[in-house]
């Protein structure tokens, strides 16, 4: 067995029943990783990074003026001058400039010719920025459309809130840390303790604002274990991209000789590029976690006989009439698939169809999120023949406007020679 086909092909037909502990962790790690790495080609995340680039580039003034004037009226935004003076703006003297635009900007806002209108266009910037995100991320979870605009509001004003609030809280406790230590100079341990718990700090503030990013932007449903995940490792990895930035920055400052005063300009762009990247590539990781399942046996079922998926389709029907008969609690779909280790993406096409021909139907029952699965009639009277001729006859026939006379004809003579014969085996083709 090769590598190659181990990957691409075995990984894949291990699902999450047939595993436990380490190994299970294991596939489960190398399934994320793969999905990851498909989608950041199949779905140009690097494109789509160089649109957020610009996209961020003309908006981070006014976000940051929307983030200050938040703080302003909550009287901290000295707090936010010093995160911001802390980090890679800071290490290329960017932050006066940036206040500077600033506050030009809400001066701006607030002087405006007609009232509302500078606040407007604030908002309007703001808010295209985080519909471009928003849009980003719906597409690579594949979800269609976006939120209504008043949902959409809602949750970029709660980012907004969430930063200066988070920083005021970080903040505050570093306060208090480093007023705890001070009173206990002597003790060389808890200097250190103190200055540990404000790198923790300050990183879990960083990661908890992706976890949120990562649960609320998508147009979908987003558990907290695939947010979670991608928030942490690319909240840390984004702290790691500050660091880095400020020895490039030293290692890169050669570049004044060519660019002049303009140096921070390209410095700037390149970092904001690294961060979006990161950001989508959080964004893919979280919807592979989340959505592994769905690619389990994907090479196998492109190209499954149909006689094995009726017999599964056969097989999950009469677990559902036996459970159904013996009065036990009806199962999902993600329940039939764990329990008798098959993939949830042909169980969940297999009791769709069921449902669809009104073999079974989908019911709520009380302490179970999803959907669970009831037959739709008498158990006594649902026959093999029965489901294949319903499967067979849905959808719509003889729809051709412009179709032969000879085809009509060869309809009608099936259609009678088949209700005639017991077994297709009877009719010879020929006899048509």
């Amino acid at each position: 067995m090769s590598l190659k086909n181990f990957f691409s092909t075995d990984v894949w037909r291990v699902t999450g029943a047939d595993v436990t502990g380490r190994a299970k962790a294991g596939y489960a790690t190398m399934q994320t990783i793969i999905l990851t790495a498909r989608g950041f080609g199949a779905k140009r995340i690097n494109l789509l990074a160089n649109g957020l680039t610009y996209s961020l580039l003309f908006a981070i003034v006014p976000i940051l003026a929307m983030i200050l004037a938040i703080a302003k009226g909550f009287g901290f935004e000295a707090m936010i001058e010093e995160k911001l003076t802390a980090s890679f703006l800071g290490e290329m003297n960017l932050v006066p400039t940036i206040m500077g635009f600033v506050q030009r900007y809400l001066d701006t806002a607030q002087g405006g010719a007609f009232i509302g209108i500078g606040l407007i266009i604030l908002i309007c910037a703001v808010y295209f920025f985080f519909r471009n995100v928003e849009i980003a991320f719906n597409g690579i979870w594949n979800v269609k459309g976006v939120r209504q605009i008043g949902k959409q509001l809602t949750n970029y004003i709660c980012i907004l809130f969430l930063i200066p609030v988070l920083i005021v809280v970080t903040s505050g406790l570093s306060i208090f840390l480093n007023s705890a230590a001070s009173a206990l100079q002597e003790v060389e341990i808890l200097r250190n303790m103190q200055t540990w718990l404000v790198k923790v700090v300050s990183y879990a503030f960083i990661c908890l604002v992706f976890v949120w990013m990562y649960w609320a932007i998508p147009n979908t449903k987003v558990r907290l274990i695939p947010a979670l995940i991608p928030g942490i490792l690319i909240g840390t990895l984004f702290q790691l991209l500050q660091s880095l930035s400020v020895y490039i920055i030293v290692f890169l400052s050669r570049t004044s000789i060519v660019y002049g005063a303009f140096a921070s300009i390209p410095l700037m762009l390149m970092w904001l590029q690294w961060s979006s990247i990161l950001i989508l590539v959080g964004a893919q990781i979280s919807y592979s976690i989340q959505n592994k399942e769905d690619f389990e046996y994907e090479d196998d079922l492109n190209f499954m006989s149909r006689r094995y998926k009726d017999c599964i389709m056969l097989f999950l029907l009469n677990v559902i009439i036996d459970r159904f008969n013996k009065d036990e609690s009806p199962m999902t779909a993600k329940e039939l698939a764990h329990t008798y280790h098959l993939p949830i993406r042909l169980v969940s096409r297999l009791l769709s169809r069921m449902e669809d021909v009104k073999v079974l139907r989908a019911v709520f029952v009380e302490g179970k999120e999803e959907r669970t699965y009831q037959p739709a009639m008498d158990t006594h009277i649902i026959t093999v023949g029965m489901i294949f001729e319903r499967i067979d006859s849905q959808g719509a026939e003889q729809f051709l406007v412009h179709a032969p006379r000879e085809l009509q004809e060869f309809w009608t003579r099936f259609a009678e020679m088949k209700h005639k014969h017991n077994s297709l085996n009877d009719i010879l083709v020929i006899d048509l």
